[in-house]
């Protein structure tokens, strides 16, 4: 790693060796600016340096050797490289608390950490998606600080494990209290993407929330339909197969299963937190959504006699073809099956945080029941002994519930 010296640099990413500030780093460099990772973890960082990804991103291994072999990346834990930025990304967690109450502070207190080297002439890009009106607290901040510094709302929109296509594929969106703010994101972006998209930061920051939470909500209605199905004992799969067939009105509906990771529940909770917890339908797809892993256990003991079965969970992570177990409801199924079952086996090809889990081929010979939890490309047409609950359809051998 090098020192901090005087010299231009394009962009430093705040944040920038997680899984939504790594793949904007990664692009920018890949476009020919010169940028730096800046990251408190230093064990990630020292990965990211020595050309390693920290964890699953189609593309982005192959654009982080060429930024590093053309010298335009660098990973570092040192906040003097904020100094030496034209422009400052700031891609932070917002994470909801035990209470599911937002943390407001969390982008602000950020940028207090590394105020010391925001200097004069500089563009903030706020990308973390934050609570309403936290772009306007970060603008009062900057000017307590009494540095002259443009900043600009710009939400990340990128579906986890395609970034480095989406990020050039979507429209950006973009938004600064001035029209020098504006002109500077979009500047920027455009190294990416042609299409950029203006509003206000507050326009920009409800926007992220409506996205994440309107998904958050067709997941749900799908998961009630499932539930209404399986309780008359038809395949819902079939049902959703053939009410979508050449009738686009419903091409939109999801399959059912786990709607789960870091984002949805917790913005849709973020925004049930701005209208004074007046979102009622965001606070039935919560029950409906964080319920369907107990829905599936009570239907399976209608049907099975668990005390004396063990049971193989395939697919920890929180959706398919991914690495990524945060808030994964996985895992809760797992404690629920685990008060249920004589024993409970968990496999994942692609999750390796986790010291527990077993090979494939071990759990599917050990298990009398099986249960897929992620829709993981490995379990399509899988065959077995052991009946397979599946209710995302992946498997196509699964049983109805």
């Amino acid at each position: 790693m090098t020192s901090p010296r005087e010299s231009d640099l394009d962009v430093v990413v705040v944040g920038g060796c997680g899984r939504a500030g790594l793949p904007l780093g990664l692009s920018l460099a890949d476009s020919g600016l010169r940028v730096v990772l800046y990251d408190v973890d230093a064990a990630v960082v020292d990965l990211v340096q020595s050309g390693a990804m920290p964890f699953q991103e189609r593309g982005a291994p192959e654009a982080l050797r060429r930024a590093l072999a053309a010298g335009s990346l660098e990973a570092s834990s040192d906040p003097r490289h904020v100094a030496r930025a034209k422009t400052v990304i700031v891609v932070i967690g917002t994470p909801i608390d035990e209470y599911l109450n937002p943390d407001a502070q969390a982008v602000p207190d950020a940028i207090t950490e590394i105020s010391g080297n925001l200097r004069d002439g500089q563009l903030l890009v706020l990308r973390s998606t934050v609570f309403p009106g936290v772009t306007a607290m970060v603008e009062g901040l900057v000017q307590r600080l009494g540095v002259d510094v443009d900043v600009a709302f710009c939400p990340e929109r990128i579906a986890e494990g395609y970034a480095m296509t989406e990020l050039r594929e979507l429209p950006q969106i973009i938004s600064g209290r001035n029209a020098r703010a504006v002109e500077r994101a979009r500047d920027l972006f455009q190294v990416l993407t042609p299409q950029t998209v203006e509003l206000s930061p507050e326009e920009a920051e409800l926007a992220k929330l409506f996205t994440n939470a309107w998904r958050y909500i067709k997941f749900a209605a799908a998961n009630q339909f499932y539930m209404m199905a399986s309780q008359l004992g038809v395949d819902f799969q079939q049902i959703r197969d053939a009410l979508a067939y050449e009738y686009p009105r419903a091409a939109d509906m999801p399959s059912a299963g786990f709607a789960a990771g870091p984002c949805l529940l917790k913005d849709t909770m973020q925004l049930a937190a701005f209208n004074n917890n007046n979102f009622a339908l965001g606070h039935v797809s919560m029950m409906i959504n964080e319920g369907l892993p107990l829905f599936v256990v009570s239907q399976m003991e209608r049907r099975f006699d668990l005390p004396k079965m063990t049971v193989g969970l395939l697919g920890m992570a929180f959706k398919g073809d991914s690495d990524d177990v945060r808030a994964s409801l996985s895992y809760k199924l797992k404690r629920i099956l685990k008060l249920k079952a004589r024993a409970v086996r968990c496999t994942d090809p692609h999750v390796a945080v986790d010291k527990d889990l077993l090979p494939l081929e071990e759990v599917v010979a050990e298990a009398d029941l099986l249960v897929i939890g992620a829709p993981h490309r490995e379990y399509a047409g899988l065959t077995a002994r052991a009946p397979i609950v599946d209710i995302w359809g992946v498997s196509g051998s699964g049983i109805g519930l």
